[in-house]
């Protein structure tokens, strides 16, 4: 049997793989939730990562829930709503909040359709690329559910509430270049350019000292649902902690000295 998710680490960038390409990295099943959720908090416990991309295995990003077992009678539905209920708070609604937690910059790199769960999982991240070949639906009222996953939350912080509620209410899918429009992602490359492309500005980030990018993260996370007096005090307490890291002190050296930084995380 397959590992469900994939994890790999070239330098200072991990690429995270959904790897069920024969359920189009369906993400509702339990043993996909478990892998997802570890490969997340392992990204964020290690320090040597500086940025990290998502992308799914074959032709599909993710096509969220698993529809066939809704129709067998199993996923995360049951006869008895209270122990649904259960089932979605310790299944699918463990990955927004491992990724809410998550302080590595991660890159959804989009290599084709983003439905349902699928297009939520990808507002997770912080960037979105995508191929030409993707498509985005916020489809659950097609089945006539609603996002169990957070997407209410997710989705209008990434397109506005207009756009958000146009999706959520139709279900209808989106074409890539009508998520760059919406700023759903932020570039659409060639399918066969989307991965060189996330790599490329995942080591663009990776370049920068970690602590900086981490804390950076988290202000702008945090920015989301903080008044700006909140906020700014937040940050006079990271910033501390920066001014103090001996990677700003490079910074400020190499700088003045007209070179290369050499970035060590200390």
């Amino acid at each position: 049997m397959t590992d469900p998710v994939l994890y790999e680490q070239e330098g200072h960038v991990a690429l995270i793989t959904l790897n069920q390409p024969e359920v189009r990295n369906a993400i509702s099943d339990h043993e996909v939730i478990d892998a997802l959720v570890a490969a997340i908090e392992r990204l964020d416990a290690d320090l040597e990562i500086r940025a990290a991309i998502l992308t799914g295995a074959g032709t599909a990003f993710s096509s969220g829930g698993n529809i066939k077992k809704m129709n067998d009678g199993g996923g995360l539905a049951d006869r008895l709503p209270a122990q649904t209920r259960r089932h979605y708070k310790s299944g699918i609604q463990r990955i927004p909040l491992a990724f809410d937690k998550l302080e590595v910059p991660i890159i959804a790199a989009v290599n084709g359709p983003a439905i349902g769960a699928g297009c939520d999982l990808a507002c997770m991240c912080d960037i979105r690329i995508a191929a030409t070949s993707a498509r985005f639906a916020e489809s659950f009222v097609k089945l006539g559910i609603i996002p169990g996953d957070g997407g209410a939350w997710l989705l209008p912080r990434v397109v506005g509430f207009s756009k958000a509620s146009e999706m959520a209410f139709t279900g209808d899918a989106i074409d890539a270049q009508e998520a760059l429009a919406c700023g759903l992602v932020s570039k659409v490359v060639p399918d066969a350019e989307l991965l060189p492309a996330a790599r490329a500005l995942a080591a663009r980030i990776a370049a920068n000292p970690p602590h900086a990018l981490r804390m950076t993260k988290r202000l702008l996370r945090e920015g989301r649902h903080s008044s700006l007096a909140s906020l700014l005090e937040f940050s006079a307490g990271l910033q501390a902690l920066a001014h103090a890291t001996a990677d700003h002190k490079e910074a400020i050296a190499a700088f003045l000295g007209k070179r290369a930084p050499n970035f060590t995380g200390e």
